[in-house]
Formats: structure tokens, C-alpha cells, sequence
């Protein structure tokens, strides 16, 4: 079909594609969370709820976009890793950020009921996007000890900071000034001198995050019942590309685990080595 004469503002469109053979980490961030989680009376310091429901959202995509490998989550902030190889919309950044942005905000909207039946939604959350390319392995490692290291420093902070408020009565301009300046063996101090908190014993998944991993779920193929007649020479190959199109998807066929552990040490990535494949 002849384009009409005014086809012609196509051209204004600028490429966006990105550099091949990289690594690709989309973040999102919740825009205003920090009205929003007030707005909705999320528990504080951590609300488990608002976790599981980043969670959620967080398994949608991957569930939706196998071309992702990894995620980290902490608070209202996620991290998706692609597959250095990935032809994810032809690379286009403008398409990939956009797209899975508003299919994570859909999926956070869409199973709220699920976490907050209680709560309706006051408004409407939003999420914004951005993607970072990494040339190698060692800067994808960082990334993340970079993201886990965050949560840790955050998680202290504001436990200390809620532990004050809450059971020490101080208001949060008091809680800022005891904590200002104070290093993390101080605030351990703290929590576990004036109120008998052990923060290393503080579960796991508020100290260290979330992190998400695609692992391949090999399915043995259904065996052939005893009455299933002979086929005969003309149906034998069909058959034996049936059988083999089953156990290639069943070898191809991976699920999302969800862990709560330490992402910086050299024991998770030797484990999930790979992860960091092309």
C-alpha cells in the first residue's frame, strides 16, 4: 500500500538501537515512592507486602521476556539483566524501556488486591526506566554488589532510624541527629543495645534483597504406553522429529527461583556461572 503524502514525519524518528555485544541491566524505579508508600500506610521500616508484590511484578517479566537472566530487587527499585546476545526489539532502547516498564507497572497494579486486599489504591503508582550497558562480566558482578551494598547500607539506616522513632520515641528529625554521622558498627550498636535487635539475625530478604534466577528445569518426555501400536516405516520419522521437538523444549524449559542471599561473593556466580553467558 503507497504511503500517503504524509509519511514523510517518519523521518524525523531517530534510532535508538543499542551497542551489540553488551551486557544490558534495565533498572526501574518507583517515581514518588516515597508519597505513595505514605499515601498507602506501608509498614516501616519494611513492608513485606509492598516486597512481595515488587516480587510479582518483578517474575512477570521475566516469566514474559526469557532474554532475561537476572534481577535484583530492593525497596521500590529493580534490576534486569539481558543476555549480552539478545535481539530483544532489535535492541531498541526507546521499545525495551518503555515496554517492560508499563508491563511491570500493569503487573504492580494488576495484583494489588493480591498483597494489600485491605488497601485500595489511592492512585495510580508509576515506575520510570533506564538501561546501562556493561562491556563484561566483571562490571555485570559489580553492578549488582553495587545494588546488594545499597540495600545493606539502606536497610541499616532505616532500621535504626524506625527503631528510634518507634520504641525510643524520638521524632524523625531526632532520629536523623542521633544517626548523622554514624557508621554501621554504631548503628549496630544501637539496635542491639537500646532495643535487643540483632541486626544480622533481621531476615534475610530486608539485609540482602531479592534476586531472581532463570534456572532450566529439564522434563523427562512422557513415556510411551504399552498399547501404542508399532508405527510403521512411512511414520517413523515424523515421529522421531516429534519426539525430538518435545525433549528440545523440555531441555529448554527454565523457571524463575526467587533467593534471598549474598550476590557479591564469588560462590553465587560459580554456582550461576551461567548467568553471564552469551
Amino acid at each position: 500500500m503507497a504511503g500517503s503524502r504524509f509519511a514523510y514525519v517518519k523521518k524525523f524518528e531517530l534510532p535508538d538501537a543499542l551497542l551489540p555485544s553488551t551486557f544490558m541491566v534495565f533498572r526501574l524505579d518507583g517515581h514518588s515512592f516515597h508519597r505513595f508508600s505514605d499515601e498507602h500506610r506501608f509498614v516501616k521500616p519494611n513492608d513485606l507486602r509492598a516486597l512481595e508484590l515488587m516480587d510479582h511484578a518483578a517474575i512477570t517479566l521475566m516469566q514474559e521476556y526469557k532474554d532475561i537472566s537476572l534481577a535484583f530487587g530492593e525497596s521500590d527499585e529493580y534490576s534486569f539483566l539481558l543476555r549480552k546476545s539478545t535481539a530483544l526489539y532489535n535492541r531498541r532502547q526507546s521499545k525495551i524501556v518503555s515496554t517492560l516498564t508499563s508491563l511491570f507497572t500493569s503487573s504492580y497494579v494488576f495484583h494489588w488486591p493480591k498483597y494489600f486486599p485491605d488497601v485500595p489504591l489511592r492512585y495510580p503508582p508509576s515506575f520510570d526506566g533506564r538501561i546501562v550497558l556493561y562491556p563484561s562480566q566483571q562490571e555485570v558482578r559489580d553492578y549488582f554488589a553495587w545494588r546488594q551494598a545499597d540495600t545493606h547500607i539502606n536497610n541499616l539506616y532505616n532500621t535504626a532510624f524506625w527503631a528510634l522513632v518507634q520504641q525510643g520515641g524520638q521524632t524523625t528529625t531526632e532520629a536523623h541527629a542521633t544517626l548523622k554521622g554514624t557508621v554501621s558498627k554504631e548503628k549496630h550498636e544501637i539496635l542491639f543495645s537500646r532495643f535487643e535487635i540483632n541486626y544480622d539475625k533481621i531476615d534475610a530478604r530486608y539485609r540482602k534483597g531479592s534476586i531472581l534466577v532463570r534456572v532450566e528445569t529439564p522434563e523427562e518426555p512422557a513415556p510411551e504406553s504399552s498399547n501404542t501400536p508399532t508405527p510403521n516405516v512411512k511414520s517413523t520419522e515424523p515421529l522421531d522429529e516429534t519426539l525430538k521437538a518435545k525433549k528440545k523444549k523440555a531441555k529448554n524449559a527454565t523457571k524463575v527461583e526467587l533467593l534471598h542471599t549474598d550476590i557479591i561473593r564469588d560462590s553465587f556466580w560459580e554456582k550461576y556461572s551461567y548467568l553471564l553467558k552469551d
